[in-house]
């Protein structure tokens, strides 16, 4: 019964992971965009290599608030891999993270979507390993009902997310 009951959790990880998955990809690759046409006018390509340069830059001063998203983002993302692979080692788990924080950079040049930063490509991975070490802090507080308890949180995290953004598509239609 244990079993049976650990494998339906890993189960909701893994949908809850997809959904995020999608609505991150959503929100970087697609610019929250109903309408993919506006995106082909939109033709932003760019590489900044320098981290805390470039975009991060505004007005002459270094963009906080936008580090701080890229972080916060990618926080879900290090949460979910500690949720699905508890055992696997730390660098196991910052490595997809980084893969795939890499990879949006790749496809946001390819499609000329958005400036391709190393700033970003750093917050993102520091937000993963946030999510790793929040993940580690509650295994220590909550024990076995860590997955179960953050599965809950996460499930009404996403639909208030998934309510918030339906409510922006409508109110932009």
């Amino acid at each position: 019964m244990k079993e049976k009951r650990k494998t339906g959790e890993r189960n909701v990880t893994i949908g809850l992971l997809i959904v995020y998955l999608a609505v991150l990809t959503w929100i970087i690759l697609f610019k929250m965009e109903t309408d993919i046409r506006l995106l082909s006018q939109m033709n932003l390509r760019s590489i900044n290599l320098i981290p805390f340069a470039g975009s991060a830059i505004v007005n002459g001063k270094v963009e906080v608030s936008e580090i701080i998203l890229n972080i916060a983002v990618f926080v879900p993302f290090g949460i979910y891999l500690s949720m699905i692979f508890p055992d696997i080692s730390f660098i196991m788990k910052v490595l997809p993270i980084f893969a795939v924080s890499l990879m949006y950079e790749i496809l946001q040049y390819c499609f000329a979507v958005g400036a391709s930063d190393i700033t970003d490509l750093l917050g993102n991975t520091l937000g993963g390993i946030i999510g790793i070490g929040f993940f580690l802090i509650c295994s220590k507080v909550l024990g076995g009902k860590t997955v179960r308890i953050l599965n809950i949180l996460a499930l009404l995290g996403t639909a208030a997310v998934v309510a918030f953004l339906a409510l922006l598509i409508a109110a932009n239609m």
